[in-house]
């Protein structure tokens, strides 16, 4: 039997290959690109959503909270008025006669206007002789006291020389009874003498100072009754001398109230008289500043592009139309020339300056939101935070908490926001 032939395996053709690199798959590179897509979305999405709805920057208006001081001031327009301006008027019913008119310049005691009352004139006489007549009856008076006087003392020198004559016919009976001359009957009779003339001493006397007393009393009245008399007669003459109106200083005839020639009523307005060395300014001050006002503060007045300092020197006890009427008083050598009624001048009022403060522009939010809420921009979004804020001034408002130096809020536009916690804001530079 033939040899078997062995039979080769595969050993000789089998090779070692070398494992390709493995490939990511191309649909891989894709889910990586759009995940990169959908986050980029996201971030535009959250970042459109942190405002739910979005306002253009040119409708707001942006302030920055800054650090400095704060000077609270006002500025309002008045009107110069004449600090000393007195209508004068008619003491009585009269027809009033005038000696100038309307714009005249005047000086001081110059007689302005005569008024005619034959009513008053009358009752002047009538006093006066009154008054004469009660000088006269003082003078009686004065005469009686002065007899009523005289005859007291006569009794009373009466009663000193009965007195006298008395001690001296006791002391000689005495005399004649230690000698034997007389009785004791006869020096009792003279000791009672004595005394009578002792008690009629005493009489004269007393009736001398009552007599005296009751005269003065009379002439005292009489001449009180006179002086009374003579104080109508005086007010009866000034009532007289008021029918002539008088300028009460140097200045200037304003409003003539009554027409050449015609009557005037009791205690009826004639004429005015402006004082053209002193005047005021006349402002009216917003309710919301009123409170913060108070007279003596400082003011400035602008008069032709030039400041003039002043103080408050009145303030209005009411509120008239949601404002205050204020008036500023010139300070000494501050008042300019030339001013004239009725002029418009712009007025300055510092309240008070507060320093190193944090502040922010005033704006409509304050009284929108009543000073508790504030819109922070942040990004290009504005979000709402409570803030509380304190004094302010015409252009500034104190920040006192809330917000911090370098924020940037919303000081105009906020009503258009509503009731939204937080808006996008397009156009920021």
């Amino acid at each position: 039997m033939p040899a078997a032939t062995p039979i080769r395996d595969t050993a000789g053709q089998d090779r070692s290959l070398a494992l390709p690199p493995r490939r990511v798959p191309k649909h891989w590179l894709a889910w990586v690109v759009g995940a990169l897509l959908i986050a980029s979305m996201a971030w535009v999405v959250s970042s459109w959503m942190g405002g739910a709805r979005s306002f253009d920057a040119a409708r707001l208006r942006i302030a920055t909270v800054t650090r400095g001081d704060l000077v609270r001031d006002l500025t309002a327009e008045g009107r110069v008025i004449a600090a000393n301006s007195p209508t004068l008027y008619a003491i009585a019913a009269g027809t009033v006669s005038l000696a100038v008119v309307a714009g005249d310049a005047v000086k001081k005691d110059q007689v302005l206007a005569v008024i005619d009352s034959p009513e008053l004139r009358s009752k002047l006489v009538q006093e006066q002789s009154t008054l004469s007549s009660v000088e006269a009856e003082a003078s009686r008076a004065e005469l009686d006291a002065q007899i009523a006087r005289a005859n007291a003392q006569r009794s009373l020198d009466q009663a000193v020389i009965d007195h006298t004559a008395a001690v001296r016919e006791w002391e000689r009976y005495q005399t004649a009874f230690e000698r034997g001359a007389v009785s004791k009957n006869d020096l009792n009779r003279a000791e009672d003498g004595v005394k009578k003339a002792e008690i009629g001493l005493a009489t004269a006397r007393k009736d001398f100072a009552l007599q005296s007393s009751g005269a003065d009393l009379d002439a005292r009245n009489k001449h009180l009754q006179a002086q009374r008399q003579q104080a109508v007669v005086d007010e009866a003459q000034r009532q007289v001398d008021a029918l002539n109106l008088r300028a009460p200083f140097d200045g200037q005839v304003g409003q003539i109230q009554v027409p050449q020639g015609t009557s005037v009523s009791a205690h009826g307005p004639v004429l005015s008289v402006v004082d053209l060395s002193q005047f005021e300014v006349e402002i009216k001050v917003p309710e919301s500043f009123a409170r913060d006002l108070a007279i003596a503060m400082p003011a400035q007045v602008s008069v032709t592009n030039a400041m003039h300092t002043g103080t408050i020197a009145a303030i209005a006890p009411e509120v008239v139309n949601g404002e205050v009427t204020a008036r500023v008083r010139f300070d000494p050598d501050q008042q300019p020339p030339g001013l004239r009624q009725n002029q418009r001048l712009s007025v300055r009022v510092e309240m008070d300056t507060r320093n190193n403060v944090l502040m922010v522009e005033r704006g409509p939010f304050i009284e929108q939101h009543g000073g508790a809420w504030a819109w922070v921009v942040t990004d290009g979004v504005a979000s709402r935070r409570p803030v509380r804020l304190g004094v302010a001034s015409l252009g500034a408002v104190e920040v006192v908490s809330g917000l911090r130096e370098g924020d940037r809020i919303v000081v105009s536009g906020t009503d258009l926001f509503g009731k939204a916690e937080h808006v996008r804001i397009s156009g920021l530079p």
